[in-house]
């Protein structure tokens, strides 16, 4: 992570990225209630499991339970929270006074993203705001982790350790090719990334060792997005829709000829987890579950006592 005084300090999830374990975080969207108990029983299961948990932002553009308040009530139970952030609904001034007061309430670790566009959603009719890009709402944050301070160079006094992440797509690193993006988000202030779904060790190995040409893995901690399928047919839908999702052939014929499709990804995501560990340059796993993420605890714990 950055060298900081800033990241000197921080959570559970932030100690573990500077002691180099295997990290391994899960992802929730918040639920389309007010109701705390159905928050509550999505997190309580990851409880002392996952090293942090992600709290979606307004996912595919769909309204739910405010992410911020569902961080803070993780929070109070105990789960430790990652509150992603999207430049979508919000303008910079919206942006920095819900990050102080997520800080205020204790969450110490963000997740900056652009945010699916309305169009895609179910209010396609909806303004999107896109006041501040990605690169600009981790340099926002970063500046209040670093200096104390906020737009336009006003000053906030006792500001906790933060830890900033970003998004990036594990891709072939064909000849020429440079991660610009990342790079450009390192130079923001980001500390970790989590990529979008990558169920290719192969594909893995060869990507950070291209990000390793650039010195990225010494300063910067990388968590390849998995998940555990449920079917051939969620997989191909993953792979068609979700852009930058890679997801093999292997895998999805693995799901097409097993018996019980949801236990066969339970088992790919597993093996895809031991592979992962041994790749340098990789720091950690991002689950994903989108609608079976049930089973998440479960695959977490059946790792850790593999060794992970």
């Amino acid at each position: 992570m950055n060298d900081t005084k800033a990241a000197s300090a921080g959570g559970h999830f932030a100690q573990a990225l500077r002691a180099g374990k295997f990290v391994i975080t899960a992802e929730i969207s918040p639920p389309l209630s007010c109701t705390r108990a159905d928050l509550v029983a999505k997190i309580l299961p990851l409880k002392g499991i996952a090293d942090a948990v992600n709290v979606t932002d307004g996912a595919s553009a769909r309204a739910h339970m405010s992410s911020l308040a569902a961080a803070a009530i993780m929070v109070e139970e105990g789960v430790e929270p990652i509150l992603q952030f999207t430049c979508r609904d919000r303008n910079r001034i919206a942006l920095q006074s819900d990050l102080l007061g997520a800080v205020t309430l204790g969450v110490r670790n963000f997740l900056m993203l652009r945010g699916d566009d309305p169009s895609k959603g179910d209010q396609p009719e909806a303004k999107p705001v896109f006041d501040l890009e990605t690169r600009d709402l981790i340099a926002l944050a970063a500046r209040l982790r670093d200096k104390g301070e906020i737009l336009p160079g006003r000053r906030i006094g006792n500001v906790p350790a933060l830890t900033i992440g970003a998004a990036d797509l594990p891709l072939e690193p064909v000849a020429g090719w440079s991660p610009v993006a990342l790079l450009s988000k390192i130079e923001a202030g980001a500390q970790f990334v989590q990529t979008q779904f990558c169920m290719d060790a192969g594909l893995v190995e060869r990507y950070v060792r291209r990000l390793a040409d650039e010195g990225i893995p010494e300063k910067f901690r990388i968590l390849i997005g998995i998940a555990p399928l449920r079917s051939a047919r969620s997989a191909r839908w993953i792979r068609d829709n979700l852009f930058g999702s890679v997801i093999p052939e292997a895998v999805i014929a693995r799901l097409e000829a097993a018996k019980n499709p949801a236990e066969e990804g339970g088992r790919i995501c597993l093996e895809l987890l031991q592979q992962l560990s041994t790749i340098d340059g990789v720091t950690g796993a991002h689950i994903m579950a989108p609608g079976h993420d049930e089973i998440v605890p479960e695959i977490i714990a059946k790792a850790r006592s593999g060794g992970l």
